[in-house]
């Protein structure tokens, strides 16, 4: 399998299930803003020009959370997902998506407003209402993580999803220091081996 990857994306949730995985790949290596992720050849690849995209013969995803769930289903052999029958279950699909519908979205703002956009240009109100919202949103992490290590019962694909979002989210300077849970939280998944790898790569 191939993956399409460039440093501090959400491509970084790719490497790190292959690397839990123990998956043999093949990278595509860009850096953020690369203008080879803009020619013809590489929008056929991806429409939008961005990564992570995996080919994995005929079939290609071009979404981090559909990618991870198909990954997961045809070469996982049942690790990282919780039986359909047990508790855990409905919970993990709960933060499976959460990082996407919740998370994310201010994490984008963070980012564009304070880094990719040149200082003239940036928002304060903008940058100011998504850094309150992302509060919030890990307000509910936190209280998700209440008597448990990881987000749905044993380490997961959600912790891939949302756990990828904290850990930016606290790289990027949110304020969790009223969040103990969501603080060991990154901290454990920091240490795990595997997202070291995809970090570093």
């Amino acid at each position: 399998m191939k993956i399409y990857h460039a440093p501090n994306t959400r491509s970084v949730r790719i490497l790190w299930l292959f690397e839990e995985l123990g998956l043999p790949y093949e990278l595509e290596k860009f850096k953020l803003g690369d203008p080879g992720m803009r020619t013809p050849d590489y929008l056929k690849v991806h429409p939008m020009g961005r990564v992570p995209v995996l080919l994995d013969e005929d079939v290609k995803i071009f979404e981090s959370g559909a990618i991870i769930q198909y990954v997961l289903t045809k070469y996982g052999n049942g690790k990282f997902v919780p039986n359909p029958a047990s508790p855990d279950f409905a919970t993990y699909l709960q933060w499976f998506h959460y990082a996407e519908g919740m998370i994310m979205p201010q994490v984008n703002i963070i980012v564009v407003e304070s880094i990719l956009l040149p200082e003239d240009r940036r928002n304060k109100v903008n940058l100011e209402r998504a850094t309150k919202l992302l509060t919030r949103m890990l307000t509910a992490v936190e209280q998700g993580l209440e008597d448990r290590d990881f987000l749905a019962g044993d380490f997961s694909g959600a912790d891939m999803m949302t756990g990828h979002a904290c850990v930016v989210s606290a790289r990027l300077g949110a304020d969790i220091s009223d969040k103990p849970n969501v603080s060991a939280y990154t901290k454990r998944l920091e240490a795990r081996p595997a997202l070291q790898t995809a970090f570093g790569t």
